[in-house]
């Protein structure tokens, strides 16, 4: 046998074996220095994740504090309801998606598969309402008016509803009591978004994915006061689910509850005089448009004069808070947002802004005395005043002669101050403005704080306009583009205007300056604007910030923190000229254009002196609108009516009967203090029991049925039911009757301003 060497083969095997070992070794130092970086370095985060991943949260809200009125009456609060829930997450594991599950489930609940499955699908620019737009991972409510039987089905049929809960839940309420509304005032809720829960997350108020939040009103002005903070329970688990101890758990506590100085009895007495106004303005013929007014929205305030408190707020349409809760529907969501009911969602008290016509005349006649002139004139009150080619008519074109500017105010002389806004107009350069105008006339509107949010504790206050040349020029440079392409010099009145502020939209002129002077034109003001206004100048001067909230009680009722009126300024006016201002607006109310329905039908001026405004704003395109602007040593009361015709013809009844409710006057004029709202503001806060609980007085369905009955009565000595007891009117009474029903047919054919 022939020995075959093998020299050649050792040599080869010997290298593959040292690749062999140098690939174990490098894979077992790169599984070591794995196991270094998982378990050495990082191992405590990881620990962190790995414990975190077997750590279910199980989330207790909590109970929502209530809002309410000034004496303890709810107008917020929490009622327990059987909610029955979907979980979305369960849903979207099923082959179908959860249609057979929530069409069984419409079945239950006598609803429509569709209405059903609308509620658990979520919001997004596509998908109208109703849907979802809180998080897609906590239980989305279908319904929160279950009864117990459907409930029950579902609960002991549980194979057949998975994903579906239904449990009793503390669910927001509002109550209305005695049929005060208060919708704008209040607000209403809806669930928390993704977004909102991730920029609150360092905060020091952080949202739950079960949290519901305020959307507007009070609930979102005061929602961290409010909502309290929710029970969290973190359970530990094991893979399979199973609890195998309980981690940390942090209780819930409730929200605090808010007092308003709201008077739950004088806001049903506004609203329900601001929605009859509107209803007898709307039986009135308007001769310029020959047709009825429209009065089509309009709003009210009620406001303490010396503090700045609202007292009642009403704005009209309105709505019914309570729709949203527990979702809302489509219709409803239509309903309020769609313009076919003209956004009943805005509060017009505070977002609702028009020129103020001739309530506005407290700014000119201040503006006149700060650049010189006297209060007590002469000034000519012509038919009217012309203006190169235009002529400026006083209302009704009619003059008095030389007056004082306290008698302007008194007869709503327009003329007086056409001259006056004129000749500062000229003085300051008119078109061509000198470096350092004085702009008396602009300067002191903005110092009486339009033009500006009052500071109101409500969201979404508007700022209303001041047109001064700064406003021009920069209205001018947003508009100019579309002037030029639209305007035509010899097209309609509109093309015509629109050819003109194109060339010089820039320039104050004078026709602008005439028009703002009787609060027309460009001007805008808000009806919160105008009662913080009047409340100032019946309290001396201090402008307020107007406030809502009055305090802030802590659920165990052990902390109250007192909301304290603040002022945002003066009025830029000596105490002579507020005197003599104040003196001129009494006048109003018992000689001048106000007295119809004050000192005419026997309002007790020498025990509640009054003090009045009429205003009949003229809009382009549109019909007039009404104000009445009011005030007495303890109440600042303005309401407005939007094509709603005259001041005192379509406000003053309304307001008159917001004053009788207040301080309990009669129709003779005598004044019942038993009959009485709020003869004076309410001072103190209601009391809190030990438990937390706030003790209130009984309110009945509707207090304010025996002033509806009267206020019948006046048209009618054939209505004299009140609260189910024939009275029989005196003779006085029937003579005072005749009087209103006289005032009130003359309202329609005399057009105050």
């Amino acid at each position: 046998m022939t020995n075959i060497p093998e020299t050649g083969r050792t040599p080869r095997v010997q290298i593959r074996l040292i690749v062999i070992q140098v690939l174990v070794l490098s894979l077992l130092g790169t599984l070591g220095g794995r196991l270094w970086y998982l378990q050495i370095r990082e191992g405590d985060a990881y620990a962190k994740e790995a414990s975190g991943n077997h750590v279910q949260q199980v989330v207790q809200p909590a109970v929502r504090g209530s809002i309410l009125d000034a004496r303890g009456v709810a107008l917020a609060d929490n009622e327990t309801r059987l909610v029955v829930s979907a979980s979305r997450t369960d849903l979207l594991k099923m082959p179908d998606d959860g249609k057979a599950v929530l069409t069984k489930l419409a079945g239950v609940l006598g609803m429509t598969p569709k209405e059903v499955r609308e509620k658990v699908r979520l919001c997004d620019a596509q998908t109208p309402q109703p849907c979802w737009n809180g998080s897609p991972y906590q239980p989305i409510p279908i319904t929160d008016e279950a009864t117990p039987k459907q409930a029950l089905q579902i609960r002991e049929r549980a194979e057949d509803f998975p994903g579906i809960t239904a449990e009793p839940q503390a669910v927001r309420r509002y109550a209305s009591p005695g049929e005060a509304n208060t919708a704008q005032v209040l607000g209403y809720l809806s669930p928390v978004t993704d977004e909102e829960i991730q920029k609150a997350q360092d905060s020091d108020s952080p949202y739950l994915r079960s949290d519901q939040v305020g959307r507007s009103g009070l609930e979102r002005e005061y929602d961290k006061e409010l909502r309290g903070k929710a029970g969290v329970t973190r359970y530990e688990v094991d893979n399979l689910g199973r609890v195998i101890g309980q981690a940390k758990a942090d209780a819930a506590q409730a929200g605090s509850n808010l007092v308003t100085s709201i008077d739950a009895r004088v806001q049903r007495v506004a609203e329900y005089e601001l929605n009859d106004a509107m209803k007898q303005a709307r039986k009135e013929w308007d001769r310029n448009t020959n047709e009825p007014y429209k009065a089509d929205s309009g709003a009210v305030v009620v406001m303490e004069a010396k503090t700045g408190r609202i007292v009642a707020m009403a704005s009209n349409p309105t709505y019914d808070p309570n729709a949203w809760v527990g979702g809302i529907s489509a219709k409803d969501y239509t309903r309020l947002t769609g313009k076919e009911s003209n956004y009943p969602l805005l509060n017009r008290a505070i977002q609702g802004q028009s020129a103020p016509g001739s309530i506005f005349k407290v700014v000119p006649t201040a503006a006149a005395v700060n650049a010189g002139y006297s209060f007590d004139g002469p000034y000519q009150c012509s038919s009217s005043y012309s203006i190169g080619g235009q002529v400026f008519k006083n209302f009704e074109s009619k003059g008095y002669g030389p007056i004082s500017l306290g008698r302007a105010l008194e007869v709503s002389c327009d003329t007086v101050f056409y001259r006056l806004s004129h000749q500062e107009w000229q003085r300051d350069g008119g078109t061509k403005p000198k470096k350092n105008a004085n702009d008396w006339f602009y300067k002191t509107a903005h110092q009486f704080g339009l033009g500006a949010e009052t500071g109101i504790d409500l969201p979404n206050e508007v700022t209303g306009r001041i047109p001064d040349r700064q406003w021009k020029q920069d209205y001018w440079k947003a508009n100019k583009d579309a002037w030029c392409k639209y305007g035509k010099k010899d097209g309609s009145y509109a093309e015509k205007i629109a050819y003109e502020n194109c060339l010089e939209g820039n320039r104050l002129r004078a026709g602008d300056s005439v028009n703002y002077s009787i609060g027309q034109g460009d001007t805008l003001v808000t009806p919160i604007q105008m009662a913080t206004i009047y409340a100032a100048i019946s309290n001396g001067g201090t402008l307020y910030d107007p406030t809502v909230g009055k305090a802030i009680v802590s659920a165990d009722g052990k902390n109250v923190e007192e909301i304290k009126p603040k002022s945002h300024g003066k009025l830029p006016i000596s105490r002579q000229t507020l005197a003599e201002m104040d003196d001129a607006l009494a006048g109003v109310a018992t000689r001048g254009t106000a007295a119809w329905r004050f000192a005419d039908v026997g309002w007790p001026q020498d025990k509640i002196p009054m003090h009045a405004k009429t205003g009949t704003a003229e809009v382009y395109g549109k019909q007039t609108t009404s104000w009445f602007a009011t005030y007495t040593k303890d109440y600042a009361v303005v309401m407005t009516i939007s094509q709603g015709g005259t001041g005192s013809g379509a406000s003053g009844p309304a307001v008159r009967n917001i004053y009788d409710a207040l301080y309990g006057v009669s129709d003779d004029g005598a004044i019942d203090k038993k009959k009485a709202l709020l003869p004076t503001p309410q001072k103190s806060l209601p009391k809190v029991r030990t438990d937390g609980t706030i003790t209130s007085p009984k309110v009945s369905k509707d207090p304010a049925k025996e002033e509806r009955a009267r206020q019948k009565g006046k048209d009618s000595t054939d209505q004299q039911q009140l609260a189910g007891t024939a009275a029989t009117p005196s003779a006085e009474n029937r003579d005072t009757r005749r009087r209103r029903r006289r005032s009130r047919r003359r309202g329609s054919r005399r057009m105050l301003t």
